[in-house]
């Protein structure tokens, strides 16, 4: 079925940690994006909950994406969840989680809602209803446990088929990146695929070409994949930790005791406050009560005020986003000044290039290590790989692009639209695997 637009009756959806998309494909050939929010294809993987809506009005009442955050950042009581998707080959996924109001929902019921909202945006574009649909999925949900990384993939399923679509295909990410990287070309090539968004950084060598370009199945030309789970979020975390918590006391130690080593106080509450998912458990009373009776073991009594205020003032989420902006503008200009007043007047930390390096090291090490292996997975040399196509919005941290480049110095360098070229690959694929 066709609706005057010339889109067809089935969908594609890049459901990302920090950003998604959707794509209808054209009765006519290739492929379109859905406009999610004005003007915007493509939008932040955000629901805010307003703590006085009733609860029966939950559904109409969500904000999604920019609105979503805009309402967070201005204050609005209520509740912002991001990064959905890395709870879902977790026990978090059938917990319940408190939005305000004396509300709770469960985190299954979070993701189900934020496809629905997808599915309705791109339903009234189309014209019909949709019940066919391509979804992504990173290589690895969960690295080396392939029980929860089956577990997250029946949980991302399990919610498609409650928002009503009936038929339903996955394909890995980066593959559909090199699907859209494919489109493009018009020699065959050999491309390595870096997909390195908000949760998963993933690779694939994949074989493209015109002669290839819309065959349903593609399982020969996919000679290796393989990703870690390490990508934006991670970077966020390491910075937060690195260049803000410092300054609520993180990694300080104990007044001295006589005849004792001085010890640091405890990190948990701090690992917590900088994992996103992870932070409103931070604000549970039992949790608060502990760290105001711990106000002793902080040796300077500024840290112990600064904790206790992000927690009684619940400003994870927002020193969370601070962190973010500082790695964005550590990448852009060598240097992040980060406001911290919302914490103490006047408050404010710098975090500097050099640091920022320091503070990945590890992680950028890892995702390097991942692409070298993804060739050697393959049997084919540095030398053979023909382009790197780069997606995904940490694909914008130059350093790790350059990193990455280094291990195959004969490749061109291909920059995808690091937000919506998932979304249009698997448009690509939805074309193949679906009858118009």
């Amino acid at each position: 079925m066709a609706d005057h637009k010339g889109a067809t009756g089935f969908v594609a959806i890049d459901f990302g940690t920090s950003n998604s998309a959707v794509a209808l494909p054209r009765a006519e050939g290739g492929v379109r994006l859905v406009e999610l929010e004005l003007g915007q294809p493509t939008m932040p993987t955000a629901v805010f909950y307003r703590a006085d809506t009733p609860p029966q009005q939950l559904d109409a009442e969500r904000l999604y994406g920019r609105a979503a955050v805009a309402a967070y950042v201005e204050g609005v009581d209520g509740r912002l969840m991001r990064s959905m998707k890395s709870i879902l080959g977790s026990n978090l996924l059938d917990q319940s989680t408190d939005i305000g109001g004396g509300r709770a929902i469960k985190y299954r019921d979070v993701v189900v809602g934020y496809l629905r909202h997808l599915k309705a945006r791109a339903e009234a574009e189309a014209g019909h209803a949709v019940s066919r649909a391509v979804m992504g999925r990173p290589v690895f949900f969960v690295d080396d446990e392939p029980a929860r990384d089956a577990q997250a993939q029946a949980a991302l399923a399990a919610a498609a088929h409650a928002v009503g679509f009936t038929e339903l295909h996955f394909q890995y990410e980066p593959i559909a990146a090199a699907l859209d990287y494919e489109s493009q070309v018009t020699t065959e090539s050999l491309v390595l695929v870096a997909d390195i968004g908000g949760g998963t950084s993933d690779f694939s060598l994949v074989r493209v070409g015109p002669a290839r370009r819309g065959r349903a199945e593609r399982r020969d030309d996919i000679l290796a994949n393989h990703g870690v789970h390490l990508a934006g979020t991670d970077f966020d975390r390491h910075v937060e930790l690195a260049c803000i918590l410092p300054l609520l006391g993180y990694r300080t130690l104990r007044p001295a005791k006589a005849g004792e080593t001085p010890r640091e106080v405890p990190s948990g509450i701090y690992f917590d406050l900088a994992t996103w998912h992870l932070i409103n458990t931070v604000y549970a009373p039992a949790r608060l009560a502990e760290m105001r009776s711990m106000k002793s073991w902080y040796a300077d009594p500024r840290h112990h005020t600064r904790l206790l205020t992000t927690l009684e003032e619940k400003l994870g989420h927002a020193l969370a986003g601070a962190a973010e902006r500082a790695k964005i503008d550590v990448a852009l200009h060598g240097r992040a000044d980060v406001d911290l007043g919302l914490l103490e007047t006047g408050l404010a930390t710098t975090l500097l290039e050099r640091d920022a390096s320091a503070a990945l090291e590890s992680d950028l090490e890892r995702i390097v290590q991942a692409a070298a292996e993804t060739a050697r997975m393959a049997g084919v040399s540095p030398g053979q790989v023909q382009a790197l196509y780069f997606t995904g919005g940490s694909t914008g941290l130059t350093p790790l692009v350059d990193r990455i480049s280094a291990c195959f110095p004969t490749a061109q360098q291909v920059r995808g639209d690091r937000f919506a070229s998932v979304a249009q690959g698997l448009g690509w694929h939805a074309r193949a695997v679906f009858p118009t």
